[in-house]
């Protein structure tokens, strides 16, 4: 018979799912993260860009760039997720993980490609679904690995990305990303960069007619993430940065996709924000904010510089989402 310490100790390796709590430390960096988040408040902060194969243009590809409303549901799975394991000694060795489960809708309010096609959709079009994981795998790390992203795209993706976390009381810096093809010369006055030097010049503005806006341009995609965040007051940001490239992380594609425009590695950056704000009544409250940018590489086409292998185009996503209100009050509470 087990005597009240023994059965303490057992009790502890028991794996036990329980709710979700509002902040809760047990989930580490994730713990802002459970709850509905969407740019309903912040029409027109989703972008999207991707450059694909097209056999009615001179180039043999369009550039497809999309405006879009998002949710973003995050759920609470378990915060004692048990890998077993042992030591070369025969000692236990085990690790555990945390796990949020996640799901992504997104829909188009406006669309724009070149050379224009008829292929682009209408507004409305729910151009995006994937379901997945966040992991924050709480000890027995690797390299400061703490944090992972699994992730499946109904086109035939299955993604997983490890990555790390860390928290500033700063704003986020946020650096710019290329939204150029690599393998090609970067000359957009060149015929091959037509589609790119159309954007440029006249950036897309999808919906939004405010006076200055700069709109969307894919040479400097991460612009409009930093300008959503002049004259905000944000007084904490935990980061969460995600890569398929490093150690045994990677993407796993159908066969068609691998022979036409694979899906090679994918990048990925959130900023979760703690926002500090006087309300109406001159009181001071704190509300939640996330942003995030994505870069997927696809692959097709033979390079045009020389170099071996395929030209890389990279697929861009940025958006600026807040928290539903009830979760936001839950916080602020």
């Amino acid at each position: 018979m087990l005597n009240k310490e023994q059965l303490g100790q057992l009790k502890a390796k028991v794996r036990s799912v329980q709710p979700a709590k509002e902040g809760d430390v047990n989930l580490g960096p994730l713990k802002l993260l459970p709850g509905t988040w969407s740019n309903k408040a912040l029409p027109g902060r989703g972008w999207n860009m991707i450059a694909v194969p097209f056999s009615g243009g001179p180039v043999g590809y369009r550039l497809l760039l999309n405006q879009f409303d998002e949710t973003l549901k995050f759920s609470f799975v378990d915060d004692r997720v048990a890998n077993r394991g042992i030591t070369v000694t025969g000692a236990e060795d085990d690790q555990f993980v945390v796990a949020l489960d996640y799901e992504q809708k997104i829909d188009q309010i406006a669309v724009a490609d070149f050379p224009e096609s008829g292929l682009a959709g209408e507004p409305g079009a729910t151009i995006h679904h994937e379901p997945g994981l966040w992991l924050h795998m709480t000890n027995k790390t690797t390299d400061n690995l703490d944090i992972a992203r699994l992730a499946t795209i109904p086109h035939g993706d299955s993604v997983l990305a490890l990555g790390t976390s860390d928290t500033s009381s700063q704003t986020p810096q946020i650096d710019s990303v290329n939204g150029l093809p690599i393998g090609v010369s970067h000359n957009l006055g060149g015929p091959y960069l037509a589609p790119y030097k159309h954007f440029n010049d006249t950036p897309f503005k999808g919906v939004v007619d405010a006076p200055g806006f700069p709109g969307f341009n894919p040479v400097d995609p991460s612009a409009l993430l930093k300008l959503a965040n002049e004259g905000v007051n944000i007084v904490r940001t935990t980061k969460l940065e995600v890569d398929t490239t490093m150690q045994e992380a990677g993407i796993v594609n159908i066969p068609f996709i691998v022979k036409q425009a694979n899906a090679s590695d994918m990048k990925s950056t959130f900023w979760i924000q703690e926002i500090e704000e006087t309300d109406a009544n001159g009181k001071l409250k704190t509300t939640l904010r996330l942003q995030y940018l994505q870069v997927v590489m696809l692959d097709f086409f033979p390079r045009k510089d020389g170099a071996a292998g395929l030209i890389r185009w990279p697929h861009i996503s940025i958006n600026t989402l807040e928290k539903d209100n009830n979760d936001s009050q839950k916080y602020a509470s």
